[in-house]
C-alpha cells in the first residue's frame, strides 16, 4: 500500500479541480485517510469518503444540501447529539459541498478538535465520486491495460489488440447491438477481491470513445444511460490481431486460439480472434462470450464434438 495521504496533501492536489476553500481546522492538515479502523481493528477499514453517515462513518465525510436539511430537520437534542458524534468519530475531514453556508456549530466544533473542515461549489456527487475514485487508485493493487472494457451478454470483455485495428470500431457495433460501454483507451482495473478484478473508467474519459474518422463521441449522449456502465468485474479478454497463413494454420480447428493471461497475479481467459476480410466481429465477439459462459458451466462443445464422433466410429466397427 502506498504512504497515507493526508489532508493537506489532498487539499493542494485537488483544490483547483472540486473547488475547495479551507473554511477551519488547518492544525489537522496532517490527519492522515487511508490508514484509520474502527475501534484500532485493523480488519475493519473506515471507508474512505462518502456522504454524512455517523452509523459507518467515513474518514472523508461530505456534506451535501440534503445531508444539511436532514441534520436541521432533528430535534435540538437530537441534532447536538449527532454533531458530537460525528466528531467523535474523528474523521479526517468535513467537505461542505454546493457551497452551502457552513453552519456555525460545524465550525466551531471543526476549530476546538482541530478537524479540517473544507467548503466547496462543487455538487456533492461530484466531490464523493472524484474523490472515491483517486482514493481507492491508491489502496489498491491496480494496473490500466489498453483496449476497450465493454460489457457483453453481461460480461465483462476487454477488447484488446494493436492500435488501428478497429477496437473502437467493434465497440462501438457492440454498443449498436445493445451492450454496454464501460471505458475506452486506458480502462483500469483493479483487486476487488481474492480473485476478482474490477474494470472503470478513468473520470475524465468516462462515456468517451474515439472512432477514427469520426472523433471522439459521447456513448451516453448518442445511446442513452443504459448504453454505458461505470464499473464491471473482468471474466474474458479477447485479443485482435493479424495473423499470416503459417500462424492460422496453426490455430486449433476445435478449440480455437484460446489461453489465459495475468492480471493483477490472476488468470483470466483470453481469446485471439484473427483478422480476416468478410468476418462479423460483433457476432464472433457475442459467440465468444455465449461460450465462455458454457465452458463455465462444464460444457466443452470441442469435448462433445469428439466424443460423438468417437461414439460414431465405436457403432461402425460394431457393425
Amino acid at each position: 500500500m502506498a504512504s497515507p495521504i493526508t489532508v493537506g496533501t489532498l487539499f493542494r492536489q485537488h483544490k483547483k479541480m472540486l473547488m475547495l476553500s479551507w473554511v477551519t481546522g488547518e492544525g489537522g492538515a496532517d490527519r492522515a485517510i487511508v490508514t484509520a479502523t474502527v475501534n484500532g481493528a485493523s480488519d475493519d477499514p473506515l471507508p474512505l469518503v462518502g456522504f454524512l453517515n455517523v452509523i459507518k462513518p467515513n474518514r472523508i465525510q461530505v456534506v451535501g444540501s440534503s445531508e444539511l436539511e436532514f441534520l436541521q430537520g432533528l430535534g435540538k437534542n437530537s441534532y447536538t447529539d449527532t454533531i458530537a458524534r460525528l466528531f467523535s468519530t474523528k474523521p479526517a475531514a468535513i467537505i461542505l459541498a454546493e457551497g452551502i453556508d457552513v453552519p456555525d456549530v460545524l465550525k466551531t466544533r471543526a476549530r476546538n478538535t482541530q478537524t479540517p473542515l473544507l467548503q466547496s461549489n462543487a455538487g456533492s456527487h461530484k466531490i464523493v465520486n472524484h474523490l472515491r475514485y483517486y482514493l481507492t487508485q491508491l489502496v489498491s493493487q491496480h494496473v490500466v491495460m489498453p483496449g476497450v472494457f465493454m460489457e457483453v451478454l453481461g460480461i465483462g470483455v476487454l477488447l484488446t489488440g494493436p492500435s488501428g485495428i478497429g477496437k473502437s470500431e467493434l465497440a462501438l457495433e457492440l454498443v449498436s447491438r445493445g451492450h454496454r460501454l464501460v471505458a475506452d483507451d486506458a480502462p483500469l482495473f483493479m483487486l476487488s477481491g481474492p480473485d476478482t478484478i474490477k474494470g472503470s473508467c478513468p473520470p475524465p474519459l468516462r462515456d468517451f470513445i474515439e472512432v477514427r474518422g469520426l472523433g471522439v463521441l459521447n456513448i451516453r449522449a448518442m445511446f442513452g444511460d443504459s448504453a454505458v456502465k461505470n464499473t464491471k468485474q473482468l471474466r474474458l479478454v479477447i485479443h485482435i490481431e493479424y495473423l499470416d497463413d503459417e500462424q492460422l494454420a496453426q490455430v486449433d480447428r476445435l478449440r480455437g486460439s484460446q489461453d489465459s493471461i495475468d492480471i493483477l497475479g490472476i488468470e483470466i481467459t483470453q481469446i485471439v480472434l484473427p483478422v480476416a476480410a468478410g468476418r462479423n466481429f460483433a457476432v464472433l465477439v457475442e459467440a465468444a462470450v455465449r461460450n465462455h459462459v458454457l465452458v463455465f458451466r462444464g460444457y466443452n462443445a470441442a469435448d462433445d464434438f469428439l466424443g460423438k464422433h468417437d461414439a460414431q466410429l465405436i457403432a461402425e466397427d460394431k457393425e
